[in-house]
């Protein structure tokens, strides 16, 4: 066992190199300053939002070390459907296993390095490489390795295949979200994701999670956006766009009807209104959380967790609203629409109203890329300093900026 000054020696070194090391990208002393208190803080610096060599420093400190939002289980309901998904540049593979479990392996040949799928597929009874169609079960062992010691040949006392399995990836799924940790080196996702659960105790159980059904006709939409992923989650922690942004929605539930949700440490953000309404066409509308509090139902939640989804709670439909980043300057928005039991999820009598819901709230999202692209935009000001934020409106987007500070050096 080290002594304790020399471990404390080794750690310090550490926090040395990699500030040295994202150094070479940024300024370290325009990254502190978002750590400040609000009043005085900045923002994060335009690199953040610009620079190449930064994105990929990102990637292994944002998306590599945290719990990060890949897909929805729903998006392959049957046993062998597999989805390719790459996390800037890093291939990954969701496959259904015959237990109905997701899992989540690296989209790479044990053998050569082929990548194993480039589409949705269903597989049949194997995940086989089409390079030399060495073949795993969905669990990821590697079950067959055609002519490995010869033509006809298909076995090899000199070669142990239990040690060429897929590569398997941390992960998890919660209220339909796939998360995964590349890593495999954050916290235990039960501790990642409890003080949330916590915080929609009053609103949504553990049994009201199981109700939840993903809608059909209606459920997913996507958009690409020309901006950084962070703007999306900035924009959605604060309230203070809505007069100029959602004049409409400003009208229903305006800025002073909002209220701020601040998670530090717990690794969220965001937003609440006390003036949501559901929904409803003629007599009909939709099915709600059986346990919700009483006393709040007009309330509805909009919540960042960091890094790269956010969610809308209300008492008769839920949403996912995660982000795919694809460059610098270039983000794929993945929406997911949820509601309570199959009857308001996929039901004929409420198609409508569901038509609705979804066109609403892609309007919504709609008004929002005016915002997140004029950010971007803007980045390429040599005289920006990453922004002040108002010490009464932009609590919720600061919360943001220290998360990201913090994870990277």
């Amino acid at each position: 066992m080290l002594p304790k000054i020399m471990t404390m020696v080794i750690f310090s070194m550490d926090q040395n190199l990699k500030n040295n090391s994202l150094s070479k990208i940024l300024s370290i002393k325009k990254l502190m300053n978002v750590d400040k208190p609000i009043e005085t803080a900045n923002g994060l610096p335009n690199e953040c939002y610009t620079s190449e060599q930064y994105l990929e420093y990102e990637r292994g400190k944002i998306f590599c070390d945290k719990w990060t939002v890949i897909g929805a289980a729903s998006s392959l309901p049957n046993i062998g459907e597999a989805r390719p998904y790459n996390l800037l540049g890093i291939p990954l593979m969701i496959v259904r296993d015959r237990d109905l479990n997701i899992r989540v392996f690296h989209n790479v040949c044990s053998h050569r390095g082929f990548k194993l799928i480039d589409k949705p597929c269903t597989l049949k009874n194997v995940i086989r490489c089409p390079y030399h169609s060495w073949s795993y079960d969905f669990k990821g062992n590697l079950v067959a390795t055609p002519h490995i010691g010869g033509l006809n040949i298909h076995n090899s006392d000199q070669f142990k295949k239990n040690q060429s399995n897929l590569k398997e990836v941390k992960s998890k799924v919660w209220m339909d979200i796939i998360f995964v940790n590349i890593n495999s080196n954050e916290i235990e996702f039960e501790d990642y994701i409890k003080p949330l659960e916590d915080r929609w105790s009053k609103f949504i159980n553990h049994n009201d999670q199981k109700l939840l059904v993903h809608s059909n006709d209606y459920g997913y939409f996507n958009l690409e956006v020309k901006s950084n992923w962070k703007f999306a989650i900035e924009n959605y922690c604060e309230s203070y766009h809505l007069p100029t942004i959602h004049p409409e929605l400003n009208k229903v539930s305006d800025i002073n009807d909002h209220y701020h949700i601040e998670g530090l440490p717990n690794r969220f953000a965001g937003q609440g209104s006390e003036k949501y309404e559901q929904p409803v066409k003629g007599n009909k509308k939709f099915d709600t959380f059986k346990n919700w509090d009483k006393k709040s139902l007009k309330n509805s939640e909009y919540i960042a967790l960091f890094p790269n989804v956010m969610i809308g709670l209300h008492v008769d439909h839920f949403y996912v609203f995660w982000l795919e980043p694809l460059a610098t300057n270039k983000t794929k928005e993945h929406m997911q629409m949820y509601y309570v039991g199959d009857k308001s999820a996929n039901g004929e009598e409420l198609k409508e109203l569901r038509k609705e819901n979804v066109r609403f709230w892609k309007d919504v999202m709609r008004e929002d890329i005016n915002a997140i692209e004029g950010m971007q935009a803007g980045r390429g000001s040599p005289v920006y300093n990453g922004g002040n934020f108002s010490p009464v409106m932009d609590s919720p987007t600061h919360q943001f900026h220290k998360w990201v500070a913090n994870s990277l050096i």
